[in-house]
Protein backbone atom coordinates (compact mmCIF):
# COMPACT_ATOMS: atom_id res chain seq x y z
CA UNK A 1 0.00 0.00 0.00
CA UNK A 2 2.69 2.50 0.97
CA UNK A 3 4.90 3.30 -1.97
CA UNK A 4 8.63 3.53 -1.47
CA UNK A 5 8.14 2.98 2.28
CA UNK A 6 6.79 6.52 2.66
CA UNK A 7 3.62 6.82 4.72
CA UNK A 8 0.85 8.82 3.09
CA UNK A 9 -0.63 11.99 4.54
CA UNK A 10 -3.76 11.21 6.52
CA UNK A 11 -6.47 13.74 5.62
CA UNK A 12 -9.35 13.93 8.07
CA UNK A 13 -12.36 15.48 6.37
CA UNK A 14 -14.96 17.56 8.19
CA UNK A 15 -14.89 15.82 11.57
CA UNK A 16 -17.32 18.39 12.96
CA UNK A 17 -20.20 18.21 15.44
CA UNK A 18 -22.72 19.08 12.71
CA UNK A 19 -22.55 15.52 11.43
CA UNK A 20 -23.43 14.02 14.81
CA UNK A 21 -26.39 16.27 15.66
CA UNK A 22 -29.57 14.19 15.48
CA UNK A 23 -32.26 15.70 13.30
CA UNK A 24 -29.86 17.89 11.32
CA UNK A 25 -29.76 17.53 7.55
CA UNK A 26 -26.09 16.51 7.62
CA UNK A 27 -26.37 13.93 10.42
CA UNK A 28 -24.72 10.63 9.55
CA UNK A 29 -25.90 7.14 10.36
CA UNK A 30 -23.80 4.92 12.65
CA UNK A 31 -21.47 7.71 13.80
CA UNK A 32 -19.89 5.60 16.57
CA UNK A 33 -18.48 3.02 14.15
CA UNK A 34 -17.14 5.65 11.75
CA UNK A 35 -15.62 7.71 14.58
CA UNK A 36 -13.96 4.58 16.01
CA UNK A 37 -12.37 3.83 12.62
CA UNK A 38 -11.21 7.43 12.25
CA UNK A 39 -9.76 7.48 15.75
CA UNK A 40 -7.94 4.18 15.23
CA UNK A 41 -6.23 5.43 12.07
CA UNK A 42 -5.49 8.86 13.56
CA UNK A 43 -3.90 7.14 16.55
CA UNK A 44 -1.73 4.98 14.26
CA UNK A 45 -0.55 8.03 12.29
CA UNK A 46 0.09 10.07 15.44
CA UNK A 47 1.97 7.30 17.25
CA UNK A 48 4.27 6.91 14.24
CA UNK A 49 4.62 10.70 13.81
CA UNK A 50 3.29 10.51 10.26
CA UNK A 51 1.65 13.61 8.74
CA UNK A 52 -1.99 14.31 9.67
CA UNK A 53 -4.06 17.04 8.05
CA UNK A 54 -7.57 18.23 8.92
CA UNK A 55 -10.23 19.80 6.71
CA UNK A 56 -13.07 21.91 8.10
CA UNK A 57 -16.09 22.98 6.10
CA UNK A 58 -17.05 26.60 6.78
CA UNK A 59 -19.78 27.11 4.18
CA UNK A 60 -21.76 30.32 4.40
CA UNK A 61 -25.20 28.78 4.20
CA UNK A 62 -28.30 28.54 6.38
CA UNK A 63 -27.84 24.77 6.77
CA UNK A 64 -24.23 25.11 7.98
CA UNK A 65 -23.86 28.23 10.10
CA UNK A 66 -20.14 28.84 10.78
CA UNK A 67 -21.00 30.82 13.94
CA UNK A 68 -22.74 27.79 15.44
CA UNK A 69 -21.06 25.37 17.84
CA UNK A 70 -22.01 22.65 15.37
CA UNK A 71 -19.04 23.62 13.20
CA UNK A 72 -16.64 22.84 16.06
CA UNK A 73 -14.34 19.84 15.82
CA UNK A 74 -15.50 16.64 17.49
CA UNK A 75 -13.44 16.65 20.70
CA UNK A 76 -11.87 13.18 20.26
CA UNK A 77 -10.90 13.90 16.65
CA UNK A 78 -9.75 17.52 16.71
CA UNK A 79 -6.34 18.60 15.42
CA UNK A 80 -3.36 18.34 17.74
CA UNK A 81 -0.45 20.82 17.80
CA UNK A 82 1.73 20.39 14.73
CA UNK A 83 -1.07 19.03 12.52
CA UNK A 84 -2.18 21.13 9.59
CA UNK A 85 -5.78 22.35 9.42
CA UNK A 86 -7.48 23.94 6.43
CA UNK A 87 -10.90 25.59 6.24
CA UNK A 88 -12.75 25.30 2.95
CA UNK A 89 -15.93 27.17 1.92
CA UNK A 90 -16.99 24.89 -0.95
CA UNK A 91 -17.21 21.09 -0.96
CA UNK A 92 -13.69 20.59 -2.35
CA UNK A 93 -10.81 21.29 0.00
CA UNK A 94 -9.11 22.86 -3.02
CA UNK A 95 -11.49 25.81 -2.52
CA UNK A 96 -9.04 26.77 0.24
CA UNK A 97 -6.19 28.66 -1.40
CA UNK A 98 -3.87 27.48 1.39
CA UNK A 99 -4.78 23.83 0.82
CA UNK A 100 -4.39 24.11 -2.97
CA UNK A 101 -0.98 25.75 -2.56
CA UNK A 102 0.18 23.18 -0.01
CA UNK A 103 -0.88 20.28 -2.21
CA UNK A 104 0.80 21.80 -5.29
CA UNK A 105 4.10 21.75 -3.40
CA UNK A 106 4.12 18.05 -2.50
CA UNK A 107 4.89 15.37 -5.03
CA UNK A 108 4.83 11.59 -5.11
CA UNK A 109 2.85 11.34 -1.88
CA UNK A 110 -0.43 9.51 -1.53
CA UNK A 111 -3.10 11.07 0.64
CA UNK A 112 -5.44 8.81 2.59
CA UNK A 113 -8.85 10.34 3.31
CA UNK A 114 -11.28 9.53 6.06
CA UNK A 115 -14.12 11.38 7.76
CA UNK A 116 -17.53 12.78 7.03
CA UNK A 117 -19.26 14.31 4.00
CA UNK A 118 -18.22 11.49 1.70
CA UNK A 119 -20.69 12.68 -0.93
CA UNK A 120 -19.47 16.28 -0.75
CA UNK A 121 -15.99 17.11 0.62
CA UNK A 122 -14.33 13.75 0.04
CA UNK A 123 -15.79 13.21 -3.43
CA UNK A 124 -15.11 16.79 -4.59
CA UNK A 125 -11.57 16.84 -3.16
CA UNK A 126 -10.64 13.50 -4.71
CA UNK A 127 -11.95 14.55 -8.13
CA UNK A 128 -10.16 17.93 -7.93
CA UNK A 129 -6.98 16.16 -6.83
CA UNK A 130 -7.27 13.63 -9.65
CA UNK A 131 -7.33 16.49 -12.18
CA UNK A 132 -4.17 17.88 -10.57
CA UNK A 133 -2.41 14.48 -10.68
CA UNK A 134 -2.53 14.11 -6.89
CA UNK A 135 -2.94 10.57 -5.57
CA UNK A 136 -5.68 9.76 -3.09
CA UNK A 137 -7.04 6.70 -1.35
CA UNK A 138 -10.29 6.68 0.60
CA UNK A 139 -10.80 4.42 3.63
CA UNK A 140 -14.22 2.92 2.93
CA UNK A 141 -14.92 1.85 6.51
CA UNK A 142 -13.86 5.21 8.00
CA UNK A 143 -16.05 7.52 5.89
CA UNK A 144 -19.68 8.52 6.11
CA UNK A 145 -22.23 10.60 4.27
CA UNK A 146 -25.39 12.26 5.44
CA UNK A 147 -28.63 10.35 5.69
CA UNK A 148 -31.22 12.96 4.81
CA UNK A 149 -33.44 12.06 1.87
CA UNK A 150 -31.31 9.22 0.51
CA UNK A 151 -33.50 6.27 1.45
CA UNK A 152 -31.12 3.37 2.11
CA UNK A 153 -28.00 5.09 3.51
CA UNK A 154 -25.78 2.00 3.13
CA UNK A 155 -26.60 1.61 -0.58
CA UNK A 156 -26.07 5.32 -1.15
CA UNK A 157 -22.67 5.21 0.56
CA UNK A 158 -21.66 2.15 -1.47
CA UNK A 159 -22.63 3.93 -4.70
CA UNK A 160 -20.62 7.03 -3.77
CA UNK A 161 -17.59 4.88 -2.88
CA UNK A 162 -17.86 3.15 -6.29
CA UNK A 163 -17.87 6.55 -8.03
CA UNK A 164 -14.85 7.69 -5.99
CA UNK A 165 -13.09 4.49 -7.08
CA UNK A 166 -12.87 6.01 -10.58
CA UNK A 167 -10.61 8.76 -9.20
CA UNK A 168 -8.88 7.26 -6.14
CA UNK A 169 -7.92 4.01 -4.52
CA UNK A 170 -10.37 2.44 -2.10
CA UNK A 171 -8.87 0.89 1.02
CA UNK A 172 -10.07 -0.63 4.28
CA UNK A 173 -8.58 0.41 7.59
CA UNK A 174 -7.31 -3.14 8.21
CA UNK A 175 -5.25 -2.91 4.98
CA UNK A 176 -3.61 0.29 6.19
CA UNK A 177 -2.97 -1.02 9.68
CA UNK A 178 -1.37 -4.16 8.25
CA UNK A 179 0.76 -2.16 5.81
CA UNK A 180 1.94 0.13 8.61
CA UNK A 181 3.93 -2.72 10.15
CA UNK A 182 6.16 -2.81 7.06
CA UNK A 183 7.19 0.83 7.18
CA UNK A 184 10.44 1.78 8.87
CA UNK A 185 9.91 4.64 11.29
Amino acid sequence: MFEEDVPPILICADLQSEYLAAGRSHAISDPEAIMAGCLELMTLWRENLWPVMHLKRIAQAAWFNPASNLTNWIAELKPKPGELAFEHPLPSAYSSARFAEYMSNIRNITCVMLGFSLDETILATVVDGFHRSHRYSVVSDAVACRCAGVGDAASYKAAVVRVIGNFAGIRRSTDLIGASRRIPV
